[in-house]
């Protein structure tokens, strides 16, 4: 067992809730904003810092993804949005396989390209079962992706399809309803999961506040990824970080 997922499963058995900054790799391209970033996200004690997004737009990501690492102490993880967005300067990739979708090429497709790539780089994979949900509009990951999301008053569809992820060997389950959505994944959704599967659950897209970070680790999420929010407010995931450590 690699490093990130020791992580994840050491602090998901001893209750214990996890931040993660999720950065754009279009920041590498704004060395001043990159940088102000994750210090702000190490500054209020985030405990991974993810790398990715559904659309890159620039050739800067390895460049980012190093500057990451030499900035900050903490596990740097991919959240890759195609098999292009690797960099042996990462700690760790989420080996995301949609299965929230039907579009095979998110299902296996591109894992069969990017495995290589991973071994060669040496890099530890965290098998990731990837559940994108409705978050009020259409986002960014469901235009690329193809698919359509899980809607957001079905807790059920959601708690079988996380079931089906654990009998499938997945080691984590990521909920997720977009960067820029409207609103997060529901608690109900969250703790209808939890009570079918005893994996760590990572929740992002559309957490905007405190209030919103706490009701989502009551209700059983192990990791909440904030991205948009802290990018259009860096002081919010001071507030962020004390609800989910507290």
């Amino acid at each position: 067992m690699g490093r990130v997922l020791h992580t994840l499963e050491t602090a998901r058995r001893e209750g214990r809730k996890l931040l993660a900054v999720l950065i754009d790799p279009d920041f590498g391209q704004d060395r001043e904003r990159l940088d102000r970033t994750v210090q702000n996200a190490c500054m209020a004690k985030a405990d991974l810092i993810f790398v990715g997004g559904s659309l890159l737009t620039s050739a800067a990501f390895d460049r980012c993804v190093q500057r990451v690492k030499e900035l900050s102490d903490r596990p740097v993880v991919l959240f890759p949005g195609s098999p292009s967005q690797l960099s042996a300067h990462a700690d760790a990739v989420l080996f995301l396989s949609l299965i929230s979708g039907r579009n095979p090429e998110l299902l296996i497709g591109h894992h069969v390209t990017a495995a290589p790539t991973v071994k060669a780089l040496g890099m530890e994979a965290v098998p990731t079962g990837y559940m994108l949900v409705d978050g009020g509009r259409p986002t960014t990951v469901s235009y690329v992706s193809q698919t359509l999301p899980i809607p957001h008053d079905k807790p059920g569809i959601a708690a079988a399809t996380a079931l089906a992820g654990s009998y499938l060997g997945l080691r984590t389950i990521y909920m997720d309803t977009g960067s820029g959505a409207l609103r997060t994944v529901s608690p109900e959704m969250v703790a209808a999961v939890r009570t079918h599967v005893e994996l760590p659950i990572i929740v992002g897209g559309g957490i905007r506040d405190a209030q919103a970070a706490r009701m989502l680790c009551e209700a059983g999420a192990d990791v909440l990824v904030v991205g948009t929010a802290f990018e259009e407010d860096p002081e919010r995931i001071f507030a962020m970080s004390e609800a989910v450590h507290g």
